[in-house]
């Protein structure tokens, strides 16, 4: 893919800045891998998401509360992610969760996300393995429960590992988006 005019819009919403923080990253990281301001960032909770539009490329960031419940940005737009039209784009997803403390729903509202915007009719990209966690339940996992269906971090207890996982997934996506 030419990476001319290319321009990615990343979406999140973000209640501590953790996942905020990620989107930073991801931006960063891919805006040097392009060698140019390729991201735009969109915090939900200032901006509609019918910005995706403006895009053929998304990445959605999402992260899972108490027990297994969406961010509140995202809850709060929840209806609004049925209605947009992604037929033809192509779409990366992150999510952020606690693994420890919430084992059972680790990640839950990146697989919810994921399940709402898969009937679009849009490309999923940067699936994401599943090694290196230790969670009970998850309702991101792909049905092969080998991978999740982005990006996971958990910055409350493998915080030394984001940064690593956001750069090998970022060089995943120009491959994906290369094919």
């Amino acid at each position: 893919m030419s990476d001319t005019a290319l321009k990615i819009g990343l979406f999140y919403g973000s209640t501590t800045c953790y996942t905020e923080m990620a989107a930073e990253k991801i931006q960063a990281q891919l805006n040097a891998l392009f060698d140019d301001q390729v991201v735009c960032l969109h915090n939900i909770q200032e901006e509609p998401l019918t910005h995706t539009a403006n895009y053929d490329i998304l990445i959605l960031g999402i992260s899972t509360w108490d027990f297994g419940e969406l961010q509140e940005d995202w809850e709060s737009h929840w209806d609004e992610v049925y209605q947009l039209d992604l037929s033809d784009k192509i779409v990366a997803l992150f999510g952020l969760g606690d693994q420890i403390g919430y084992t059972d729903w680790f990640q839950d509202a990146l697989g919810m996300l994921h399940d709402a915007i898969q009937p679009s009719g849009c490309k999923i990209i940067g699936y994401w393995p599943n090694q290196g966690y230790d969670f009970a339940q998850s309702k991101a996992l792909t049905e092969d429960k080998t991978q999740f269906v982005g990006l996971s971090l958990d910055d409350e207890n493998q915080y030394d590992l984001t940064d690593d996982r956001i750069h090998t997934w970022c060089h995943q996506l120009l491959e994906e988006l290369s094919d």
